[in-house]
């Protein structure tokens, strides 16, 4: 048998164990919040909230496919009263120029959800402080976070470990370039999500 000289051993160590360390807390958020992650069209508990995390607008004030997909759960949610109202949780100061939040309302108000039913966060500018702000500033005690199948659960954790009643709902899944990406980016995300939480981050504003 060959046997690895001793000053490669932590080379070879490293490489069987930096792996296993980075994918552990993606494992963890994926395990237990896999009660409570489900696709759009599952039953949800009541809650007082969907907070619709954002995504890419284009330069034409043209919301991604990945955010008209979110803004749409958001507003089934609402419309079949399984909550009272949408948060809008995005950046305000985005590089499209129109801000998140604005574009994702007014897709929801063309959908049907009344304008007093919407509010809009423009310092979500990620999902730590998207979940943050839906507690402090919103004063949300349950929400449904909302977001792809890749990004929800994270989400989802994120909420659970400052205190909120959370579920989370995703829309159909695609298999693209940008989902297996989203995916991949998981990974190092939840481990990040996870030293957020721990550490008590000030969340981030818009700036």
């Amino acid at each position: 048998m060959m046997r690895l000289h001793p000053k490669y051993r932590w080379v070879a160590a490293a490489i069987v164990l930096v792996p296993t360390f980075v994918a552990t807390p993606w494992a963890i958020v994926r395990i237990s919040t896999s009660s409570s992650v489900r696709p759009a069209d599952a039953t949800f508990t009541h809650a007082d909230a969907a907070v619709v995390l954002g995504a890419r607008v284009y330069a034409d004030g043209r919301p991604s496919r990945f955010l008209r997909e979110r803004i749409e759960v958001g507003v089934k949610l609402y419309l079949d009263g399984t909550v009272d109202r949408i948060i809008m949780s995005g950046d305000g100061n985005d590089s499209s120029g129109f801000g998140e939040p604005t574009v994702m309302r007014k897709v929801a108000e063309s959908m049907g959800v009344p304008a007093d039913a919407i509010v809009e966060d423009p310092h979500g500018v990620d999902t730590y402080s998207s979940c943050i702000n839906a507690r402090d500033t919103f004063g949300a005690t349950s929400v449904i976070m909302v977001s792809q199948a890749f990004h929800v659960p994270r989400a989802v954790w994120i909420c659970d470990n400052i205190g909120l009643d959370a579920q989370g709902a995703y829309p159909p899944q695609w298999l693209t370039k940008s989902t297996v990406v989203g995916h991949a980016r998981e990974v190092p995300a939840d481990a990040k999500a996870m030293i957020d939480v721990w550490s008590g981050r000030v969340p981030n504003a818009a700036s």
